[in-house]
């Protein structure tokens, strides 16, 4: 089997001329967390993610972060000269550039051309397809958990997402856990500016679930509890980790904490999973 099979072929693309709200909005209209930047000449020149948009835009920094996102040029945020594979090359091959290189998708070029894109989810459907009963989740999970309490400030989450260099963080009370918090629950939300005392469109981290619930608020004032996904779906280390992966695709999710007896024991995730691609 080839990345041809696998990949997807319909790539939501944007000039690279455009902004960083026409990203926004292609995002949220296709649901997708990720835009392929293209020259005049349609030639892929970037990628950006909602990930590269939250960090990037953060309000501390230089000035040019602190305008609206309509006056901000997606080369600012993208990512320039993106990870490719060939059309014929495997599912293994994927999953390595991936892992080696440290990224969520890799642009499929047939020749010169842009055929496809394939990610992370696209590998996790391939495994739970084609690997049942290679590995359990003890197999594959990471044990080194990082965590924060729901008190916790929405800058320390961010910190530590930083400096470990991760895209989630579970959160624990007392040894319970209460929710989790993803660079998937990031969102484009209004927040009080605090100097003109106005509503003004900011990036920042917040529970999807809750988004009726939304208040206009400080970005100071947010915490761990305010923006974490509740109910969180957890699986135990024995379950296999095909089955793993299922559940990540049926509920639309990245990772799922590994618990024992009711106790954090470890997480698995997308890379973890893709890792046991052989």
């Amino acid at each position: 089997m080839d990345i041809g099979s696998i990949m997807t072929d319909e790539v939501i693309v944007m000039d690279e001329t455009q902004q960083v709200a026409y990203a926004r909005n292609l995002m949220l209209r296709h649901g997708i967390s990720r835009v392929v930047v293209v020259d005049a000449d349609g030639k892929p020149v970037g990628i950006v993610t909602e990930t590269d948009i939250t960090r990037k835009l953060r309000v501390n920094g230089p000035d040019w972060r602190r305008r609206p996102i309509d006056k901000i040029s997606i080369r600012r945020v993208m990512t320039e000269n993106p990870v490719t594979v060939n059309v014929n090359d495997t599912p293994r091959d994927a999953a390595e550039l991936m892992l080696r290189k440290n990224v969520g998708s890799l642009l499929v070029m047939d020749g010169e051309e842009l055929a496809g894109i394939v990610t992370k989810k696209d590998l996790l459907r391939f495994f739970k397809d084609r690997c049942a009963g290679r590995w359990k989740v003890r197999d594959l999970m990471t044990e080194d958990v990082k965590t924060v309490t729901p008190n916790h400030t929405l800058s320390h989450v961010i910190g530590v997402m930083e400096e470990n260099n991760i895209s989630r963080v579970v959160v624990t009370d007392n040894g319970a856990v209460e929710g989790i918090i993803t660079s998937e629950n990031l969102s484009f939300a209004t927040f009080e500016d605090p100097e003109r005392g106005i509503p003004v469109e900011r990036v920042y981290f917040i529970s999807r679930t809750s988004e009726e619930k939304k208040r206009v608020r400080t970005i100071a004032m947010l915490t761990a509890g305010d923006i974490m996904t509740e109910d969180v779906i957890k699986v135990e280390p024995s379950v296999d980790a095909s089955s793993a992966a299922a559940m990540m695709l049926e509920n639309g999710i990245s990772g799922l904490p590994v618990v024992e007896d009711d106790e954090l024991v470890g997480i698995i995730t997308k890379t973890d999973i893709i890792s046991g691609i052989q």
